[in-house]
This record gives structure tokens, sequence and C-alpha cells, in this order.
């Protein structure tokens, strides 16, 4: 599953770790994604979409409805 939120775009950022010697190494600070599926009362039917964990809260207070014409209005698969 790739690391990437439907709703909001998140997606990985990088950076470097940097140990107790101080030396970096590159790293990769993944967003939470998680799958979850809601139902689609207008079209009658379940989707399954990848969102962050801020996104999952953001369709509990606007509703899967507009999540899903935002998602649609920004190009996206449902």
């Amino acid at each position: 599953m790739s690391a990437h939120c439907q709703l909001t775009g998140a997606k990985p950022g990088f950076g470097k770790s940097i140990s107790h010697s101080h030396r970096r190494t590159p790293r990769r600070f993944d967003p939470n994604i998680q799958r979850k599926r809601y139902w689609l009362a207008g079209e009658g039917r379940h989707v399954r979409l990848t969102l962050s964990t801020k996104a999952i809260k953001t369709v509990d207070a606007i509703g899967v409805e507009v999540a899903v014409a935002r998602i649609r209005a920004r190009g996206g698969k449902v």
C-alpha cells in the first residue's frame, strides 16, 4: 500500500536520522495511512478509501459524500 492519502494528499517526508555520535543517515517520515470502508448512500455502494488518520477525522466531520466529491475534484478515482 502506498503511503499517500486520497483526501489530503499527505505523502512521505524525507529527512535525516541523527545518531548519538551525530552521524546522519537518510530516513523517511510516513503519514499514518489506513484503509477504511464507507457506505456511499448516493451511489448505493461501499467505497474503500486510503486515508491518513487526520483525513478520517475530516470525513467524520464533513461526511463521506463531500469527502468523495473532494477526492474526485482532485482527480482521484473512487
